[in-house]
């Protein structure tokens, strides 16, 4: 059926937040020639930043804290051995439509961050505008003016969005709305960072109906083949770490342990391994051979600098001399919190340590941590820096907390610490960092197997709403953790709300699938089979994978059909599954395929309604119905389809006179729907009838609720007005066009983003009408203010309501 332009509700808001638009002096937060988001109390969903150049850093300081240069930020080792992924941005960077977007995953230390940030550097070159969008909550607000995003005489735009999976698809969706992003003359890019694809096919609509180009690539391990991948990787991570230490012959240290075992796949794993060398040669050590020594190693070396630190005493800082107080146990609880945290504003940082009762005063702390891990970036603000890479981070908290047998110091502190951090407040509203805390401490899990049992499944049995505050990437990475128990993933499965949730969708559906497998394991039931693939069926499809839905449904078909075999009771739920299937088949594509599935549920219907009448089973018989008819016009079989809209009306008529309270609305949604389609199929007259019918139901509704009706009174006025103009009845059409306009204004005001494309077709529709009357003057008005409102849309796309 045609998409319902009449249609009889109103657009959802999206999930989560209010998000408003504030602008301060011609611009939003330092941002200039963009939107910025932001929640209702003023903190932004994501900051805009143009390309940080890479730092001069200096040797010193580099080896004071080895890890620093794992840092992909300060770019210490040369672009090496990624070439043909390289190429591969290169070639989707210049070719394809103005707009398109890739999805770049691999796992953590994979070399995602490094190669992105080639592929950034190449660009700026190459004269490209290269923007980073971070997300929001919790960072660090540049001053005014700070960010020019204007995009004057550039060759394109490139957006780089790392951790894409760790933001809500909300604030995704939002940023793939900024204006920014749709400046027609621009040739624009977007490349999102993740560690995994299960955000994408949700995101994947969004950007379909911006009309982008969508592409995946998958960052690959390090290959094993033989062709010396690894080994040169290792040679020019060697060289250059070298050349930091003051070592004249690199050439002399080996890799601490044979590269082609399966740890040393990624490039943060070789890069490590070179670093270690190099250090453990310059120190006269013998270096450890495997992942986890080498983690120790590098832990070592941060704590033997906070104790020099504390016992030099002092440190210099330009321009001043600054007194370090800090000793090396507090330091270790600090790095700890900031770990989980990751970097705050400075008053959050000071009010986050004085929670900890720590022996110094949090300001003191937070000036010698400072020193340890400054901040990043031109705009040096905020406080607690976390341990980079991520990697060592999630290491260091896994080595920190009790359980494992590997030679490095746990802390009683470790699990309170974590704790108190999770800890909600009297409104039991979850930490702004509970993400990044959850899912940090699931990936940690993965290699350290004491950390879920003896920590994570505790906590979140306790409270297993912490893993939905920590959203979909969380979700995502404690259902693939081998030794989760399934009560727990239960537990956290019975917070789900029941519908969709845009937010929470890709990971509910890890989890549901998850515990799928182990309930069709434990049960031989068919109707238990039949609910678990109908659930999993439902979860996989508000995640946007279509057609892994229609598989799952397709495979429960047999055990329903072995229930009704067995007893009659079970058809409604045979004709609900069928009908299932037919939606996912045509989410996926392959309308033609839902055709079959959906003919049966109506059969089944059908008898159903002649066998057991009553207005329940008839109302099942106009919704099959209806999704037959949508398919049948899907694949351009619309005498068909309006055969079977025909019979939905006719059953919704009967059911609305019976009862209007019940039926009047959805029978008035139906007509104005079914209206388009006899309009689209020729019979004018008829859509003109029906239409007239929607409006006067409309109307009726709207007397006694206007704030629920009147958005779709509207829409069935406008489309009334082209009804009547299509058989040359062109004045009667001014009237109801002219209302349309009049009932769009106050709408549109009040909410923009949601009611302006409306206002702007209803004006559109009205220049139609008055030209078609002679009235030019006034015609020319209308079409020049739908135009304004388009233009101001394409500028400031995706907006929220301005309070």
């Amino acid at each position: 059926m045609s998409q319902p332009v009449e249609g009889a509700e109103e657009p959802e808001e999206p999930h989560g937040p209010r998000q408003v638009v504030r602008a301060e002096g011609g611009f939003a937060y330092g941002v200039i020639g963009a939107d910025i988001h932001v929640f209702g109390d003023g903190m932004p969903l994501y900051l805009l930043e143009n390309l940080h150049p890479v730092p001069e850093t200096d040797s010193q300081w580099l080896r004071e804290q080895p890890s620093r240069m794992l840092n992909s930020r300060f770019a210490v080792v040369g672009f090496t051995s990624r070439a043909d992924e390289l190429a591969q941005l290169h070639q989707w960077r210049e070719t394809g439509p103005r707009l398109a977007a890739r999805w770049l995953h691999g796992p953590g230390g994979q070399g995602k961050s490094r190669l992105a940030a080639q592929f950034a550097a190449e660009s700026a070159a190459a004269g490209w505008k290269v923007v980073t969008a971070t997300h929001g909550p919790g960072s660090v607000i540049p001053p005014p003016g700070s960010q020019n995003m204007r995009l004057d005489n550039t060759a394109g735009l490139l957006m780089i969005v790392d951790y894409a999976d760790r933001w809500p698809q909300t604030h995704l969706t939002w940023l793939l709305s900024n204006a920014l992003l749709h400046q027609s003359a621009v040739r624009t890019r977007v490349l999102l960072l993740a560690r995994t694809a299960d955000l994408w096919p949700a995101l994947r609509a969004t950007l379909t109906n911006q009309q982008a180009g969508i592409s995946t690539q998958f960052l690959q391990p390090l290959s094993t083949d033989g062709s010396g991948q690894r080994a040169a990787m290792f040679e020019a991570a060697r060289d250059s770490f070298a050349s930091r230490y003051g070592v004249d012959t690199p050439a002399d240290i080996a890799p601490p342990g044979p590269l082609n075992a399966p740890d040393f796949g990624l490039t943060l794993a070789v890069h490590m391994a070179a670093l270690v060398a190099v250090d453990a040669h310059v120190h006269g050590r013998r270096p450890p051979a495997d992942m986890a020594g080498l983690t120790v190693y590098l832990l070592d070396r941060e704590h033997a600098h906070w104790a020099r630190l504390y016992g030099d005493r002092t440190h210099q800082l330009n321009p001043t001399e600054r007194t370090y107080f800090t000793p090396p146990s507090v330091m270790n609880q600090a790095v700890f919190i900031a770990a989980l945290t990751g970097a705050l504003q400075d008053s959050t940082g000071r009010e986050v340590l004085s929670t900890f009762r720590l022996p110094l005063a949090p300001e003191q702390v937070i000036a010698d941590h400072t020193i340890c891990y400054p901040p990043a970036g031109p705009v040096q603000e905020s406080v607690l820096e976390p341990l980079y890479p991520d990697r060592l981070a999630e290491d260091f908290l896994a080595l920190t907390l009790p359980g494992h047998t590997a030679d490095y110091p746990v802390q009683t502190w470790a699990a309170p610490t974590a704790t108190a951090l999770l800890t909600r407040d009297s409104d039991l509203t979850p930490a702004a960092w509970t993400p990044r805390t959850i899912t940090f401490l699931a990936a940690a899990a993965e290699r350290w197997d004491h950390l879920g049992p003896g920590y994570l499944y505790p906590l979140l049995r306790e409270d297993p709403q912490l893993a939905l505050d920590a959203g979909s990437a969380a979700l995502t990475s404690l259902a693939r953790l081998d030794d989760i128990d399934p009560a727990l993933l239960k537990a956290i499965e019975a917070r789900f709300p029941p519908g969709r949730h845009a937010d929470l969708d890709a990971g509910a559906a890890v989890v549901v699938y998850r515990l799928a497998h182990h309930r069709l394991a434990d049960t031989q039931d068919a109707y238990e089979h039949a609910r678990v693939r109908e659930n999993l069926a439902k979860r996989l499809h508000y995640a946007g994978l279509h057609e892994e839905a229609a598989t799952v449904a397709q495979d429960a078909l047999p055990a329903c059909r072995y229930l009704v075999k067995a007893n009659r009771a079970h058809e409604p739920g045979l004709a609900s599954m069928l009908n299932s299937v037919g939606v996912y088949l045509s989410e996926a594509g392959r309308s033609e395929e839902a055709l079959t599935p959906a003919r049966e549920a109506v059969a089944i219907r059908r008898r159903l309604a002649q066998t057991k009448p009553g207005a329940h089973q008839h109302e099942n018989l106009a919704m099959a119905l209806m999704s037959l008819g949508s398919w049948l016009s899907e694949v351009g079989r619309v005498e068909d389809a309006l055969a079977c809209t025909r019979e939905a009306v006719a059953i919704r008529r009967r059911l609305s006179d019976a009862d209007p309270a019940v039926h009047q609305y959805t029978l008035a949604g139906l007509l104005g729907n079914f209206g388009i389609d006899l309009s689209e199929n020729g019979q004018q007259d008829e859509a003109v009838a029906v239409t007239q019918e929607a409006v006067t139901l409309f109307r009726r509704l709207a007397g006694t609720d206007p704030v629920a009706h009147q958005y779709s009174l509207a829409l069935v006025l406008t489309n009334l007005g082209t009804r009547l103009s299509e058989v040359g009845r062109h004045g009667e059409a001014l009237a109801p066009s002219q209302e349309a306009v009049v009932l769009f204004r106050p709408l549109a005001k009040a909410n923009p983003a949601a009611y302006e494309p409306g206002l702007a077709g209803a004006l559109t529709n009205l220049g139609n009408r008055l030209s078609a009357v002679g009235q030019q003057g006034a015609a020319d008005a209308a079409r020049q203010e739908a135009a304004a409102i388009r233009s101001r849309a394409r500028q400031r796309s995706g907006q929220g309501v301005d309070h």
